[in-house]
């Protein structure tokens, strides 16, 4: 329940601290955004490309375990 409550508070802290009647930081978020989408990016390529080798790993290692089983 505390953890809740907490995390409604800190919500409603982010919202006010963007709001241009709280603290004003809209437009540092939007920058700070704007500027971690290639960061983003490029950790995501990154999974997803390993990933990828290791699904191509697992298909291999199928197809001959399908061939052992054939022989």
């Amino acid at each position: 329940m505390k953890a809740i409550i907490l995390g409604f508070v800190v919500i409603a802290v982010a919202i006010l601290a963007v709001l241009p009647s709280g603290l004003n930081w809209g437009y540092d978020v939007v920058r700070f955004l704007r500027g971690s989408l290639p960061i983003l990016a490029l950790v995501i390529s990154l999974i997803l490309f390993f990933v990828g080798i290791a699904d191509i790993k697992d298909r291999a290692a199928l197809k001959k375990e399908k061939k052992e089983e054939d022989s």
